[in-house]
């Protein structure tokens, strides 16, 4: 058997400029020219041939994605489905099977299916392992029942990612299993969690009695915490990584503002404003470097310092923004309580930016648990030592 030709730079422009020919986008649908881009294997080049892929090198979706936006073709609003994008999808990847893939990943990318992720409990956020929404066997079907929290766009969403507990008598770690759960489900019930900019993109969600079909699974039964940690460390990346312009997102809010109104100008705030601009063009670049590693094999730990950087970096930034506009940044413009279709920080005003930012250190992983890991699994400094008050000091390992 011989196999094909791996599909290089030039290899993957003919593709593109062959599908244009085929797929105009200024005469063709936008669901149909997402569709006949996933089956063109344009979607996530680095995926498999069948699921929206080329076997191609990852470092080639960003010409891939340029050349497409320069003809005008219309994106599939990533913004809407990050979790499934980010999250959900690498999963499905690394550990469905293949009718699941074949099943689950052309409308996740294409953006027509939603999708959701139920980790947090109200017990168990930071310490996920002590989650104890229970899944018990029944036939072919397994029944869950608990509660999950801080779920973002849950009422948006068609399936979510599940983590439940199949067997309370092993250690936390070992007696987990990982689900899809369809939301539409009977015994499925989303509740909104109204935050302090007035909106509800979080919710609580309650199982009762969920009916979920073993075919549902992914991963070995108890193998959950393995699949779980595929998810968290591309959640990460997802969040704080990635490759993206110069003067991306809040920094270049900011930035135009500065140069766009010299009558708030002063000293001290310029050197703030250098500060953070230099931060910021770090962080992007550490996020380059992340994505040519990520290219080369699986996300790391690595992905918990962008994700860290990335939270205090918009804490920061949107601090400075009202200092910047003083006053005039206080009138916070929309209490509506509204249940909004993705979280928009550039196009919102500074007082909505200021208090969502407050979320960043929190979702995706605390500061906290992720300072943790970076001084733990990336910098390979010793673990914490919980003292036995019996133990002499003299005692504990230097």
């Amino acid at each position: 058997m011989v196999s094909a030709p791996p599909v290089d730079a030039a290899e993957l422009g003919r593709r593109v400029e062959d599908f244009l020919t085929e797929h105009d986008p200024a005469s063709t649908g936008r669901l149909e020219f997402l569709r006949a881009r996933f089956d063109a294997g344009l979607a996530w080049v680095h995926f498999p041939v069948g699921l929206g892929g080329l076997g191609a090198p990852r470092s080639l979706q960003q010409d891939v994605d340029a050349r497409l936006a320069a003809a005008g073709a219309p994106d599939n609003q990533p913004h809407r489905i990050v979790i499934g994008l980010g999250m959900a999808a690498p999963t499905i990847l690394g550990f469905g099977t293949e009718e699941q893939k074949a099943r689950w990943l052309r409308p996740l990318w294409t953006g027509e299916e939603v999708w959701c992720q139920l980790f947090s409990e109200p017990g168990a956020g930071s310490d996920l392992a002590a989650l104890s929404t229970r899944a018990v066997r029944d036939g072919e079907d397994w029944i869950v029942t608990g509660q999950k929290v801080w779920t973002s766009m849950a009422h948006e969403a068609h399936w979510a990612i599940l983590v439940t507990r199949t067997d309370p008598d092993v250690p936390k770690h070992r007696g987990m299993t990982y689900f899809a759960c369809d939301m539409t489900d009977p015994g499925v019930e989303v509740r909104p969690l109204r935050q302090i900019t007035g909106e509800a993109e979080f919710n609580e969600v309650f199982l009762t009695e969920v009916r979920i079909p073993d075919a549902y699974r992914l991963g070995e039964v108890g193998d959950g915490w393995r699949v779980a940690q595929t998810t968290l460390m591309n959640e990460r990346v997802a969040i704080g990584g990635g490759s993206v312009p110069r003067e991306y997102g809040m920094i270049g809010i900011v930035a135009d503002t500065w140069r766009e109104r010299p009558e708030l100008r002063t000293p001290g705030l310029h050197e703030q404003l250098l500060k953070l601009w230099v931060e910021s063009e770090a962080a992007r670049l550490t996020g380059v470097r992340l994505g040519q590693q990520l290219a080369a094999g699986q996300p790391g730990p690595e992905g918990s310092a962008a994700k860290h950087a990335f939270a205090k970096l918009n804490q920061e930034i949107s601090g400075f923004e009202l200092e910047l506009l003083a006053e005039e940044a206080l009138r916070f413009d929309d209490w509506t309580m509204r249940r909004p279709e993705n979280v928009d920080f550039t196009s919102r005003s500074p007082g909505y930016r200021y208090l969502r930012s407050k979320g960043n250190s929190i979702e995706g992983g605390t500061s906290e648990i992720l300072r943790n890991i970076i001084a733990e699994r990336v910098l390979g400094l010793p673990g914490e030592i919980r003292v036995d008050k019996t133990v002499a000091w003299k005692d504990l390992p230097k």
